[in-house]
């Protein structure tokens, strides 16, 4: 078994919280925008009054609080608050339906919940009558106003570093949600030792630009979260974005130096210019680009999910640094990452500081370290730091230390021949054609692989009076110039609708519900099979 470790860079103290960056910069520098321009004074006041609400309403140290919205300033000050009181965050993705709602409601017995309007009246009946519900982003309802700051004070100094920060329910891509435990000592580890890996892009350089981005991620996601903790702990000007959709027109406008982000955005962003220019990103496309993000966009953290080869080089020759990363989130989303100064394409990074990566005789991935989550609620009973976490990915090492995903255990497909085929290649190939949306690979069991594909409704304009059936067999043909002839695509069969986390079909991240596409579409897929 080889095995790669990196020492911490980062030390957390038993009393550190997540909550004391908030404060800390409000007292050093109240006047720095920290969210969306509120200053970090202005900021950690919020959050002292949020707090002061939920200690006025009877929330106690180890209750859970749901927090369920889009990402924005009410979502953080809510979760800061939380937090602050000792209390353990919740979060639900403001896609989900009402019976993952009321799943998460159910395994969870909050004490209170913040919520959107339009699922109000959903939280409020699933929860007790007691339970007091807010809406998020909403002026303040009046109690606890007349609390001192002292009471605020009194609860977070009996708050301790592995305390639970939050639970956070992933279903993955299959499976019944399970929330997931993680400490606020996961959570610090995680974001403190990646903004010392990358101080360059979190803190900046002396005389250079002050650093900034755009936050798209869901802070439902543990991806997100972390991220807005590194930000607001370094002190980065963070604008908030309350979905990837929204990110395209936010981009020329703020002007971020650097964003964290899946494989989905800049595939979608490649999509635009080759829509408005044509490919070609040493000429019309790569300018077009640089306009759209801004023009001091420099390096983009890319994990989630794998990048196509195409895509990572397009990119590259307009300028920027595309920098892989990889986790899940009972490692808190932090494995590995790569560097300006250590960034080795095509991998995910070398092992974050204080963590040890190792790859199994099977290929499977292995990690220890500081972010680990102690398992899953409400026994969490389960991993710890010195213990390895089997991840279900599949990958390789080098001597180096740097990590390449090489495919997921679940979702290598094995045909009725006994080829194994790794279907994320050829499905992100599939995805760069302007027409198609998105793509499944399907072939378990069966005598060859074929292909579900879903189109791109804002595309078919441009492409009117096209043959599509023929379009789609081009982007097949060069999905298959990935593979052999035993792992290629054999046929395909074009959806009326499209994947989407609405829908079940895709998780929050983007990943691909194959379970449940393929119970969903199994007529098709049948069809395929048959003659």
């Amino acid at each position: 078994m080889r095995e790669y470790s990196v020492e911490a860079l980062v030390e957390i103290a038993d009393d550190d919280t997540l909550t004391d960056m908030a404060y800390a910069w409000a007292h050093a520098d109240p006047d720095r925008a920290v969210l969306d321009e509120v200053t970090c004074g202005r900021f950690a006041g919020m959050v002292r009054a949020q707090a002061k609400e939920l200690i006025a309403a009877g929330v106690r140290r180890g209750d859970r609080v749901v927090v369920l919205g889009p990402t924005s300033v009410a979502w953080a000050v809510a979760d800061f608050a939380v937090l602050s009181v000792g209390a353990i965050t919740v979060p639900i993705y403001p896609t989900a339906s009402a019976e993952q709602i009321d799943a998460v409601l159910r395994d969870a017995r909050p004490a209170a919940c913040f919520t959107v309007p339009d699922k109000r009246a959903l939280v409020a009946g699933a929860v007790r009558s007691e339970v007091r519900v807010w809406t998020l982003g909403e002026p303040a309802e009046g109690i606890g106003v007349d609390l001192p700051d002292a009471v605020v004070d009194e609860r977070r100094a009996e708050v301790g570093a592995d305390d639970i920060a939050t639970i956070v329910y992933t279903s993955g891509t299959t499976g019944t949600p399970k929330g997931c435990v993680l400490t606020h000592r996961n959570i610090l580890a995680a974001a403190g030792n990646v903004v010392a890996l990358l101080p360059e892009l979190f803190r900046g350089t002396d005389g250079g630009d002050r650093p900034s981005t755009l936050l798209f991620l869901p802070l439902a996601h543990v991806y997100g979260r972390v991220v807005l903790f590194g930000c607001v702990a370094a002190g980065t000007r963070t604008g908030l974005v309350g979905s990837p959709n929204a990110l395209l027109s936010a981009l020329p406008s703020f002007r971020p130096t650097f964003l964290v982000g899946v494989p989905y955005i800049l595939e979608k962003i490649r999509k635009a210019a080759r829509a408005r220019v044509g490919e070609g990103p040493d000429g019309e496309a790569g300018a077009w680009v640089r306009g759209l993000l801004g023009g001091r966009l420099t390096h983009m953290i890319c994990g989630g999910a794998s990048l196509d080869a195409s895509t990572l080089d397009f990119f590259t020759r307009t300028g920027l640094t595309v920098l892989g990363a990889y986790g899940l989130t009972e490692t808190t989303s932090t494995v590995t990452m790569s560097a300006p100064s250590a960034n080795r394409p095509g991998s995910v990074g070398r092992p974050v500081p204080g963590t040890t990566v190792a790859v199994a005789e099977d290929g499977e991935i292995l990690v220890r370290g500081p972010q680990v989550s102690p398992g899953y609620w409400p026994d969490h009973a389960g991993g710890a730091p010195d213990e390895w976490v089997r991840t279900g990915d599949l990958g390789e090492l080098d001597q180096d230390g740097y990590l390449r995903i090489t495919g997921r255990r679940k979702e290598i497909l094995v045909t009725s021949g006994g080829k194994n085929v790794a279907p994320a290649p050829l499905e992100d190939r599939l995805r760069l054609h302007p027409l198609v949306s998105n793509c499944m690979v399907v072939g378990e069991g069966r005598p060859f692989v074929t292909a579900l594909v879903t189109l791109d409704r804002t595309a078919l304009g441009e492409w009117r009076g096209s043959d599509l059936d023929t379009e789609i067999a081009a982007a097949v043909d060069s999905a298959n110039a990935l593979v052999s002839r035993a792992e290629s695509i054999r046929r395909f069969r074009v959806l009326e609708g499209d994947f989407t986390v609405e829908g079940g079909q895709l998780t929050p991240s983007l990943r691909l519900r194959r379970a449940v596409i393929e119970k969903e579409y199994a007529a098709h897929i049948e069809a395929m099979y048959l003659h």
